[in-house]
């Protein structure tokens, strides 16, 4: 994943229409940044970002969420399911949409393997 992904369009996310761009974070830090919405029509491109981001984990993996408008809850669940997969250490997300922290309460409440960073 060395270069940005989009599904449902290139360029800047348009209202009304459904994209996600992944892309790796910037100055070295390990993990990924993504702009969008994570729906069902954009989940295979997360899925597979969150793959990406397992295979290059090493310790601690940071998920930048600042520019997501929206995440189901299908969406919460790979990255629950991606994070409890892990060999070890955790994923930070960083400044998610308010759902996210509100469904990994209700479902995984105490998962020690994801920190949200509000």
């Amino acid at each position: 994943m060395d270069a940005p992904h989009a599904v449902g369009g290139a360029g800047a996310v348009a209202p009304g229409k459904v994209a996600l761009e992944v892309s790796p974070l910037p100055g070295g830090r390990s993990g990924i940044r993504a702009r969008g919405e994570i729906s069902a029509l954009t989940r295979p491109s997360w899925e597979q970002a969150l793959t990406e981001l397992a295979r290059r984990h090493a310790g601690v993996s940071y998920v930048e969420l600042a520019d997501v408008v929206f995440v189901d809850v299908a969406g919460v669940s790979a990255l629950a399911i991606t994070a409890m997969n892990l060999p070890g250490g955790r994923v930070v997300v960083e400044h998610p949409p308010p759902q996210l922290p509100r469904v990994l309460e209700m479902f995984w409440p105490g998962l020690d393997r994801i920190e949200v960073v509000l």
